[in-house]
């Protein structure tokens, strides 16, 4: 399962979709070290805009 940092208010899915995207950022290069961030952000703005708050 997860290896890095639990982001907060998440479901598990949304977690493998963080974990996902940040390593597929590493992978390619992309974003240098603001690969956490961006995958943080991305799956954030998914579960804001299902309707779910911060703490769920």
């Amino acid at each position: 399962m997860p290896r890095g940092k639990k982001l907060r208010g998440v479901s598990s899915k949304e977690q493998r979709q963080y974990e996902h995207i940040k390593e597929s950022a590493k992978r390619s290069g992309r974003y240098g070290r603001r690969a956490k961030e961006v995958a943080a952000r991305t799956v954030m703005k998914q579960h804001k805009s299902k309707g779910h708050s911060k703490g769920r």
